[in-house]
């Protein structure tokens, strides 16, 4: 199979791929064409279908796994496949496991690593808490280990959310050996809490896509409600702790412009805000670095970063 990530301005594609997004379109003159992503398990690419009336173009739709046949040009610096001729694929003609992207990093061993975590906390309170999501309910565990933390942008891949939640952990881990006017374990059962709610703001893959709860409500108020929820079938969970855990959810964004609802008025919120972005804007780097391993140099103005970013070579050091 041909992957995405190895698509290079030239090439012919003659290969099954994910349907990832449909969408009909009409160019200035009136003539109607389609919008398609395309996805497999390297990444996604935007194709268009010109002639989406002609024969060789099947019936087909989102989530449709399609054989694909056209040619990839270059459009205003990115890649793109123009579709020449498509049929849906049968069920056995494809490996699903080919076409989502996944963690390069063990599943299963990253959440040891959590429940290690989990652990290590001494608050018994805190303890039962996580343990009610994370060690006795395997719907939640289940969906935590193969949920994205992101529909774009960083960690948008099965076992996303993990990875990410994991790596957040472990920093603010650091941050209290570094500063121990921090609270151990309430930073730590916030860090591992602080995206929970995405396991139901985005739907599972193949889709990846906003679901309606998280589109009205978003992850940070649903983790803040899922929290409150299992911390009342605790009997006797301390009210003042079950906030300061929600405060730090609902303030890991930061600034109110990032969608925060509110500020951070904890030394741990303040940590875990700064966690998050960390690793949130390492990765989104880093994933920008392996979409062009094949550049060198300057790699053009990102908006995130607000700036035009350069990929270094060792030998540059």
């Amino acid at each position: 199979m041909r992957y995405i990530k190895d698509f290079k301005e030239g090439d012919r594609v003659c290969d099954i791929y994910l349907c990832k997004h449909r969408q009909a379109a009409v160019t200035k003159n009136g003539k109607p064409y389609e919008n398609v992503i395309l996805q497999d398990k390297t990444g996604t690419i935007d194709a268009k279908i010109w002639e989406p009336n002609n024969p060789g173009i099947e019936d087909y739709d989102a989530l449709d796994y399609i054989e694909v046949h056209g040619d990839v040009n270059n459009f205003q610096g990115a890649l793109q496949v123009s579709v020449k001729r498509l049929r849906v694929c049968k069920e056995g003609e494809y490996n699903p496991a080919e076409y989502l992207p996944v963690s390069s990093k063990d599943i299963g061993g990253m959440y040891k690593e959590l429940l290690a975590l989990i652990d290590s906390i001494q608050n018994p309170w805190l303890k039962r808490l996580l343990e009610a999501f994370f060690v006795n309910d395997e719907t939640f565990a289940k969906a935590f280990r193969t949920s994205s933390a992101a529909k774009m942008v960083h960690h948008g891949f099965v076992g996303g959310l993990l990875e990410h939640t994991l790596s957040v952990t472990k920093l603010c881990d650091y941050y209290c050996s570094a500063y121990p006017v921090l609270k151990r374990d309430l930073l730590l059962a916030a860090a591992m809490f602080h995206d929970i709610g995405k396991t139901k703001e985005i739907s599972a893959f193949p889709e990846n896509d906003y679901t309606d709860e998280g589109q009205l409500l978003g992850h940070i108020v649903i983790g803040s409600q899922m929290v409150a929820q299992r911390a009342s079938e605790i009997e006797g969970f301390p009210h003042e702790l079950l906030t300061q855990v929600q405060h730090c959810i609902l303030a890991h964004h930061g600034k109110y412009e990032f969608g925060s609802p509110k500020i951070p008025a904890l030394i741990e919120a303040l940590a875990l805000n700064y966690a998050d972005d960390t690793d949130a804007k390492l990765e989104t780097f880093k994933e920008i670095l392996d979409n062009n391993s094949d550049k060198s140099g300057w790699l053009g103005y990102n908006r995130l970063f607000e700036s035009n970013l350069r990929a270094s070579r060792m030998e540059e050091v």
